[in-house]
């Protein structure tokens, strides 16, 4: 009898393509999961939270989503990327909480009413006084944060997306299963409720908003890992 694979060291894995690592994680490798959670967490978290309105929903939604990943592995037949699967796994689980939270409100309608595009989203704090240097990367985070944490969620997905994720207009409209024009007139109205002299000064910062790293993403692996261990994927 050939004996049970053995798990791959840590640190081998930290160097492990994408596809070696779902490899393993077919073979029920724990080390496996953990590190997939831990290079994909920054990319879904920002995904569940363009859709949803907390913090605390997001991390839910993506929790949702890696538990529905992990143990329907056989259904994933690698006609994509395995993050680009979990994606839009997580964009479904973040929609089913956006709707039961707010059951009478249609997700996917964008508001025509020219008041809606001429609004802008308000920057915390006392002014921009000073030099972009003097702020500091975090206050500059921050301060995205807080802009794009205020678009209506339809043009904070897109939004992000893009900027954040890098992802081209065609990419997004196959993720979201959107007509591409419909993303341009998306990313259109969410930059132009962004104050676009700031959004000009602050451009490149948007990799660095809404994320998820540290003990955070450690403990939604420990949290993905014991859902996983209750759900016997990792076996006796």
């Amino acid at each position: 009898m050939n004996p049970a694979p053995r798990p791959a060291p840590a640190c081998s894995l930290r160097d492990a393509d994408e596809a070696t690592l779902v490899t393993a994680a077919r073979a029920q490798d724990e080390a496996a999961v953990r590190e997939l959670v831990r290079r994909l967490n920054p990319r879904l978290f920002r995904v569940a939270r363009g859709i949803l309105d907390t913090n605390a929903e997001a991390e839910d939604a993506v929790q949702d989503a890696y538990l529905a990943a992990f143990t329907r592995l056989d259904q994933f037949r690698g006609e994509a990327r395995f993050s680009t699967w979990l994606v839009r796994i997580t964009i479904n689980a973040a929609r089913m909480r956006a709707r039961a939270a707010r059951p009478h409100e249609e997700y996917d309608t964008v508001l025509e009413r020219d008041a809606a595009d001429s609004a802008v989203v308000i920057f915390p704090g006392n002014g921009f006084e000073g030099s972009e240097a003097a702020l500091g990367r975090t206050q500059i985070s921050t301060m995205l944060e807080a802009a794009v944490a205020g678009l209506p969620a339809e043009l904070r997905l897109v939004f992000l997306l893009h900027e954040a994720e890098g992802l081209g207009v065609l990419a997004i409209a196959r993720t979201l299963s959107l007509n591409p024009i419909t993303v341009r007139t998306r990313l259109f109205r969410a930059r132009k409720r962004l104050r676009a002299g700031l959004e000009v000064r602050l451009r490149g910062g948007f990799e660095t908003v809404f994320p998820f790293d540290g003990a955070r993403c450690t403990q939604m692996a420990d949290r993905v890992i014991a859902d996983l261990r209750r759900k016997n994927f990792f076996g006796k």
